[in-house]
């Protein structure tokens, strides 16, 4: 990797982010999560008016065209055409972007340069504290009725999004991204494995009996029994108790002192020395295409991840089920609606967002992509618990979902989450690839994890 440009880009966000924060308002110090709803490629779309009908003397309405920037496999495309057929007056540009560090940093520069912003933004969570502190880049929600439909989310959902003082909605919540094991039931049996969800779970419902089973199925099939480094890093990574990285009372630096993130490194180091983690990168085409011939057989990832799966393994329908991770659950992703205030239509832009996230579509994004629904009402509905999914040999994959979201505990992450959490990858990266010596490339990434620390 290009680590000093790599370096020069970060510092360069940073201070871009500190422009922002300047002008901001008050700094919100709420719960973040990193997520990488990363997928596809960049595209643009606009949907076409439907004809509007109506009496011809009747004074038309006002056409208006809304930016949409979209982040990762979602259904916003599909619901914003549904919406135009509603209201043939308003149409949207979409842009979906696949890398979330671009996505936030296209919105970074664009809020800097004073020009450039959709009116729509899709906004990550992880990524929430630093525009939070840019409240006069933003439109309020509560301005426009937000508060009429707060009590319809998971209260430490919507919070996510508010000034610590109560008075500012950020966003509307999308999806949230409780962590499970997805596994593939044919490679299970061949391994002599339960192949139940049930079953498969009590088989690794400890980080010690995952490795056991890990390295008897490589040695017995010859396949990865996991599918990547960082996804097997995350799943433990996220199980810290309270805070990663970063003390949530002062922002210090703490993870070289968090024992869960020296388990969640250890045991990735584990992984890859005994073989039974593959050596694909995330969101490359060959882990993509290693979903569809089973080239491993279990993938840890949120709820949104069954939309990739989907998306990358087409031909491995079926012979896919969901369990649970050993020793709880974390939460990664969840993202929410904002408008920044270079829109100049935000009735009507709030009007179509809360639509988009209201219960009925938050049950069609999770139908259609897996987007785990952050309406608690949802969990008690027949239609959403009686839900199977046939990709997922016909699974009342809801049910597991909802177990997860249980065993969640929140976790602070801090603004410098990101950019730290990609010290720590990229060590494992280099034991991997480079067979680095694995204390050596700690040490390095608690280096630079601490330099970036203090120059912030």
């Amino acid at each position: 990797m290009r680590k000093t440009k790599q370096l020069a880009v970060t510092l360069a966000s940073i201070m871009l982010v500190g422009s922002l924060a300047a002008c901001g308002g008050n700094n919100n110090n709420n719960e973040g999560n990193n997520a990488a709803k990363n997928t596809g490629n960049n595209s643009a779309a606009t949907n076409a008016p439907a004809n509007s009908g109506g009496d011809a003397t009747e004074e038309p309405a006002e056409k208006i065209e809304l930016s949409f920037w979209t982040l990762g496999n979602v259904d916003y495309e599909d619901l914003a055409a549904e919406y135009t057929k509603e209201h043939p007056n308003i149409t949207f540009s979409i842009q979906n972007t696949g890398d979330q560090t671009a996505h936030h940093n296209n919105l970074t520069t664009a809020l800097s340069a004073g020009s450039g912003a959709p009116d729509i933004f899709q906004l990550e969570i992880g990524f929430m504290e630093r525009f939070i502190n840019a409240q006069d880049k933003f439109y309020n929600l509560y301005d426009y009725g937000a508060k009429d439909i707060q009590a319809n989310y998971l209260d430490w959902k919507w919070k996510q999004a508010t000034s610590i003082d109560g008075s500012f909605q950020l966003g509307l919540p999308t999806d949230i991204g409780p962590t499970v094991a997805y596994y593939r039931t044919d490679l299970a049996e061949a391994a002599g494995l339960p192949s139940d969800p049930e079953g498969f779970s009590a088989a690794i419902d400890t980080w010690d009996k995952f490795a056991t089973v890990a390295k008897q199925f490589k040695d017995k099939t010859g396949k990865y029994f996991s599918d990547l480094t960082d996804l097997t890093y995350n799943a433990l990574r996220d199980q810290s108790p309270d805070e990663i990285y970063y003390s949530k009372a002062d922002g210090k630096f703490i993870g070289d002192t968090n024992p869960q993130v020296k388990k969640a490194y250890d045991f990735t180091v584990k992984g890859i020395q005994e073989g039974w983690i593959s050596n694909f990168l995330l969101w490359s085409p060959e882990w993509g295409q290693g979903m569809n011939d089973g080239s491993f057989a279990v993938i840890m990832g949120p709820a949104w991840m069954a939309g990739q799966i989907k998306s990358y393994g087409p031909d491995s329908s079926g012979k896919w089920k969901i369990a649970q991770l050993p020793e709880g659950a974390g939460n990664w992703g969840g993202s929410f609606i904002t408008l920044p205030k270079e829109g100049k239509h935000p009735k009507e832009a709030y009007e179509f967002i809360s639509w988009l996230v209201n219960k009925d579509n938050q049950l069609k994004s999770f139908k259609s992509k897996g987007l785990m629904p952050s309406i608690p009402a949802l969990y008690e509905d027949p239609e959403f618990i009686n839900f199977k999914d046939e990709f997922f040999g016909g699974q009342q994959i809801a049910v597991e979902y909802g177990k997860a979201a249980n065993r969640v505990k929140p976790v602070y992450y801090g603004p410098l989450h990101d950019q730290t959490d990609t010290f720590f990858k990229n060590a494992l990266k280099n034991v991997l690839e480079k067979k680095a010596d694995p204390a050596k490339e700690w040490d390095e990434a608690v280096k630079q994890a601490k330099t970036l620390a203090e120059r912030s």
